[in-house]
């Protein structure tokens, strides 16, 4: 299936205000799913998908564990047809980014890179997070030919083949572990010389007959040998010695952090310390009237499965808001 980006309109550029009943600031599972909940409540939303569709699961090669697929499919054919279904009862997509919230008053001020202007009565936010990059040559030219940043999205892939993972932290202990289920062997490559996860899963690591640990040591290349398009190898720094070595790999699992892509929202709306915007179980912000769904409200699962149910709530909790406040 191809991404067809034709039928998404654009901003127009115009500065005149747009009143909407429902903005929806982000175009992956849970904005796509929070759009598809608001049409059929006939709220005409309209998504501010920014310049890419599906969010980071448009990053993924192939998606098995979304229920009603069990052949899977790619990222970018989910967004599709994410995208299609919503567009179905109504929901409008524009590719554009949003730049500017002032969330002081109702109806709400979203401004766009595009040059539009939204005044919407509630505001579902949905702009997820990035995970943070190794910044090393082959890391880009390989994400999603050996390089993750999601073992319980990709680990199946690798059944019977040897991995790296790179981090220290919760994260990394608990997706290496589970790519143990998978792989025959599980390198972590930590910078120091301890970790910093919790005792636990330490001992539960450490305990894993599949786990091996490199210490002092960082990624600096990711590569393949004669142009074969997918992760053979990497190049590994010693950081006390600067020792350089090559180490041999089937993928990379890099788990180093995320980062909420909620810039623009801070100082309007309550936070934790990393930065993800705080919400009740009913995905209801600081704000009344504003919602978080997804990533930039989820530390913790990053799945694609938990944004769209977060971002179907948000739309049903939304839908409710305006019915009482009208």
């Amino acid at each position: 299936m191809e991404l067809n980006l034709s039928s998404m309109s654009g901003s127009g550029g115009s500065s005149e205000p747009q009143d909407v009943p429902v903005l929806i600031i982000g175009g992956g599972p849970a904005g796509l799913s929070a759009a598809l909940y608001a049409a059929r409540a006939e709220l005409q939303p309209v998504v501010l998908t920014g310049m890419e569709l599906g969010g980071q699961a448009a990053l993924t090669h192939i998606i098995e564990n979304y229920p009603g697929f069990p052949e899977g499919l790619s990222g970018p054919e989910l967004g599709e047809l994410f995208k299609q279904q919503a567009e179905r009862f109504g929901a409008r997509m524009v590719m554009d980014l949003a730049t500017e919230v002032d969330f002081s008053e109702r109806p709400f001020t979203v401004k766009t890179a595009g040059g539009a202007v939204y005044k919407a009565a509630a505001v579902i936010i949905a702009t997820g997070a990035t995970p943070r990059h190794l910044e090393v040559p082959g890391e880009v030219e390989y994400t999603g030919k050996g390089v993750s940043y999601c073992g319980t999205c990709d680990g199946f892939f690798f059944k019977d083949k040897e991995v790296v993972v790179v981090g220290g932290g919760d994260s990394a202990l608990e997706e290496g572990l589970f790519l143990t289920r998978f792989a025959t062997k599980v390198t972590v490559v930590h910078r120091r010389d301890e970790l910093r996860a919790g005792a636990i899963l330490q001992n539960r690591a450490f305990e894993n007959p599949k786990m091996d640990f490199v210490w002092d040591t960082v990624v600096n290349e990711i590569a393949a040998e004669n142009g074969s398009g997918v992760v053979e190898h990497v190049e590994l720094k010693n950081t006390k010695t600067g020792e350089k070595t090559k180490f041999d790999t089937d993928g990379v699992f890099i788990f180093i952090g995320h980062l909420p892509n909620s810039g623009m929202f801070k100082g309007k709306l309550e936070m934790d310390d990393a930065g993800y915007i705080k919400t009740n179980m009913h995905m209801e912000t600081s704000v009344p009237g504003v919602y978080a769904a997804g990533e930039i409200a989820d530390p913790h699962f990053r799945q694609v499965i938990t944004s769209a149910g977060m971002g179907a709530a948000a739309a049903i909790q939304a839908t409710h808001f305006l019915e009482e406040n009208s």
